[in-house]
């Protein structure tokens, strides 16, 4: 793989990408890692996902890519945008760890549960499948999806490489 096929997402972001480039998110630990890929066109969407809900956004101009519940509409619309079809459309997530143990266990600690339960509650609602996930634990993580393909490789310090 070459730098120019290489799209980097990052923190709070999002990306799509077709013709066999790499999308590619780091540092992935309680943020969700969530990448959309239509097998007929082959193209892929890719979204850095760190808040559940932008209800909490306390920002003054809004960062859709940062909460669940708006960068997978605005996902969704840019690969609709490069000719991909709704009901083709599958997910795959990973992410979501619970990076510290808290004393308590307050709703508002689990942010990297929060963040997986909202992510699959939209693509739900949207009727968009997840076929494959690697979630929670507490270890953080770097994905890469290839949009020709489809192949999603998660690394990790702890856990070495797996393709789902």
């Amino acid at each position: 793989m070459t730098e120019d096929n290489l799209i980097k997402v990052g923190m709070a972001d999002l990306n799509v990408a077709s013709g066999g480039a790499v999308l590619k998110t780091t540092g992935l630990g309680s943020c969700v890692g969530l990448t959309l890929f239509d097998p007929d066109r082959t193209v892929a969407g890719m979204a850095h996902i760190m808040l559940p809900s932008s209800e909490i956004a306390r920002e003054g101009q809004l960062n859709i890519a940062k909460y669940a519940d708006t960068a997978i509409p605005e996902l969704l619309r840019r690969l609709l945008e490069l000719g991909a079809n709704k009901r083709r459309l599958v997910a795959k997530l990973a992410g979501g760890a619970q990076m510290f143990a808290f004393a308590g266990g307050g709703d508002s600690m689990r942010i990297g549960p929060r963040n997986v339960e909202s992510t699959k509650l939209a693509l739900g609602s949207m009727g968009i499948p997840i076929v494959a996930e690697d979630t929670g634990g507490n270890f953080g993580r770097t994905v890469e999806l290839n949009s020709q393909s489809g192949i999603f490789v998660i690394r990790s310090v702890q856990h070495g490489v797996k393709e789902i």
